[in-house]
């Protein structure tokens, strides 16, 4: 029925076709129009509702131009094997599967749309068609699991210097893994691993940006915790180019990384954090941390003084800006 919609649209474009039409040539009621425009929309298209006129059609999801993206790469070994998939679950759950039929380091899965998009501790991600940036990159790191967390914010800092150098926006980093932009959420990171003898086997990085997201594309508890790219610097954004940008970025941080280790990336992070110096608060198993994020430790773990004078390391969790 979806398509039968559209391809009255396609016989007039850029026109509105009222309800009654629609009703009238495909044989179903306002009602079951309504939902059936509403399924478009949550697929990535955009119409213009009028009481009296009807419905436009505004404009079209759009496809990852893979052709485009591999030829503007500019990295070694990130994204050199591309997986791209109109819809997934979650491209983190195929990545996994990619790495157990032998997908090598720097493989990238991508999608237009996951139905079960996740992020950290179980929380689902919003993810519509055409809209955003949903991708998973598999990296094979020879260092401790322990180290892991190092990764995440690694991924952060390649993924603000990206958006920086692509998008005119001022973006920071929440700890451990959220960029912001004027306090609303534009991405997260979900590093997921595999090790064996306390060495990691495999990562997964999981990166969701919200690039194109118009207002009327997240639902309403998302709009005032939540924005994108497009809404914040006033213009659509390449999907090509963030990724060809973070992908180069990622490496070059990836390759210092594992030559000097830590201590360079966490002085980046820290140059570009929004979460530093001010109050924070943040529940651990040991109940309520309230403080002053004063920096990371070598671990990456947050170090945050406590109104006492005690200075306590947050190793994990959320943390809310005070």
């Amino acid at each position: 029925m979806n398509d039968r919609i559209l391809a009255l649209f396609e016989e007039s474009p850029d026109a509105y076709v009222s309800g009654a039409e629609i009703s009238r040539r495909l044989g179903v009621s306002r009602t079951a129009i309504w939902k059936h425009i509403e399924e478009l929309r949550s697929s990535g298209y955009t119409f213009e509702a009028s009481p009296r006129k009807g419905y436009r059609l505004l404009s079209k999801p759009a496809k990852w131009q893979l052709t485009e993206l591999l030829a503007g790469l500019k990295t070694i070994v990130l994204g050199r094997k591309v997986h791209l998939f109109d819809e997934v679950d979650s491209t983190q759950t195929i990545a996994h599967k990619l790495v157990a039929s032998g997908a090598e380091e720097g493989t990238l899965v991508l999608a237009e749309m996951q139905t079960a998009g996740r992020g950290r501790m179980g929380r689902a991600w919003h993810s519509p068609a055409g809209k955003g940036i949903w991708m998973s990159l598999v990296l094979k790191p020879r260092i401790p699991v322990y180290f892991m967390p190092q990764l995440t914010l690694l991924c952060a800092v390649a993924l603000c210097r990206a958006i920086g150098q692509t998008c005119a926006v001022d973006v920071g980093i929440k700890w451990p893994n959220d960029l912001l932009i004027g306090g609303k959420k534009i991405s997260g990171i979900l590093l997921e691993s595999s090790g064996e003898d306390e060495r990691l086997k495999y990562v997964i990085a999981g990166v969701g940006i919200s690039a194109n997201l118009l207002v009327e594309d997240y639902p309403e508890a998302l709009r005032p915790i939540a924005t994108s790219l497009a809404i914040a610097s006033g213009s659509l954004i390449s999907r090509e180019k963030l990724v060809q940008t973070f992908l180069f970025e990622f490496e070059e941080l990836y390759a210092l990384y594992l030559e000097k280790g830590f201590a360079p990336i966490r002085l980046l992070w820290e140059a570009q954090s929004v979460t530093l110096h001010r109050p924070i608060r943040t529940m651990t198993p040991q109940g309520p941390i309230e403080g002053i994020a004063e920096g990371l430790d070598d671990s990456g773990a947050l170090t945050v003084l406590t109104p006492a004078g005690e200075r306590i390391k947050v190793f994990s969790g959320d943390i809310e800006l005070r």
